[in-house]
């Protein structure tokens, strides 16, 4: 089975957690993406989503023009590494319920991102139970029938 590294997407696009909202919204808009890793220093520090922005921010009365990525964005993190198997990656996605992993080295510096997409276009048949694990909805109490 391939490994990461040949499915992602090198080198993505990322921000500062000391960035606006408004300004990393601007650049989702431009990039056409949902989603903005977030690196302090060319590390990884958290992962900013076009909802975290509607959810944590516009609903909750925040400013985009002085409020920060780093105060909204998601701190914890999932992640997998170039070496990984795909299948490992799909396995993972799927448990933590996320369409998008940043991918990461030794040094935890961004290298690339997997998405579900990049998988679903080199796997095809494989790619079905991730996918109904990453869309099974959870129950109040947190967990997935």
């Amino acid at each position: 089975m391939p490994t990461v590294s040949e499915v992602m997407t090198p080198d993505p696009q990322s921000v500062p957690p000391e960035e606006s909202l408004r300004a990393a919204a601007e650049l989702m808009q431009t990039l056409d993406i949902g989603v903005l890793p977030v690196c302090d220093a060319g590390t990884l520090v958290g992962m900013l989503t076009d909802r975290d922005i509607a959810v944590r921010s516009v609903a909750g009365g925040l400013v985009p023009e002085s409020t920060c990525v780093g105060d909204i964005m998601s701190p914890d993190l999932v992640f997998c590494t170039p070496g990984q198997d795909i299948g490992e990656a799909m396995k993972l996605m799927g448990d933590k319920q996320v369409r998008r992993l940043p991918v990461i080295d030794d040094d935890r510096r961004l290298v690339g991102i997997v998405s579900l997409a990049d998988l679903a276009l080199r796997q095809g048949g494989h790619i079905d139970q991730a996918v109904r694990d990453i869309s099974a909805p959870e129950s109040p109490r947190g967990e997935r029938p």
